[in-house]
């Protein structure tokens, strides 16, 4: 017998258990989070703007370690995030894209990580969002950093109290 053989078998299972553990308990929190509601259904848009970048989660409101695991919103991905005239669009890949309308916007804010995702200061961009009186926080990091300025500048401009809030 080779006499790595039990320290591979050992390992093996070891690993085996580990994501056993986490499927578990992604799926517990998914039955936890029941009561969540479904995220905005797609709805007619015209596009203005697109950025490339990442989809970093959704969050329980102002509370960025809570990760939603209902309805696969905390799911991270690569994503474009598309702006339009009726509402922001994270177009996802290899999960359910998620459609927010502008009026459902609560708040806006640059951040330096989310949910298991920490970058430079103000890398990150966290779009507060409300559903059936439910409040949520979805993170998404551009591409290219020099267009955080822009896409903030873009959404603002839909939310009464984002200049008070930038100061904050």
């Amino acid at each position: 017998m080779n006499p790595y053989a039990v320290s591979i078998a050992i390992t093996l299972a070891v690993i085996l258990v580990a994501i056993t553990l986490i499927g578990v308990g992604w799926r517990n929190r998914v039955k936890r989070q029941g009561g969540i509601p479904e995220p905005y259904p797609n709805f007619e848009d015209t596009e203005t703007h697109r950025f490339e970048g990442m989809y970093v989660a959704t969050t329980a409101g102002e509370d960025w370690l809570e990760r939603i695991a209902a309805h696969r919103l905390g799911i991270r991905s690569n994503a474009e995030l598309v702006l339009g005239e009726r509402g922001v669009h994270f177009m996802r890949s290899g999960a359910p894209d998620v459609h927010i309308p502008y009026q459902a916007l609560t708040r806006l804010n640059r951040a330096a990580g989310m949910a298991g995702k920490f970058v430079e200061k103000d890398g990150l961009l966290v779009v507060g969002w409300s559903k059936d009186g439910v409040e949520f926080d979805t993170g998404f990091r551009a591409r290219y950093h020099a267009e955080n300025s822009r896409i903030y500048q873009l959404l603002a401009s839909h939310l009464d109290d984002a200049a008070e809030q930038e100061t904050n």
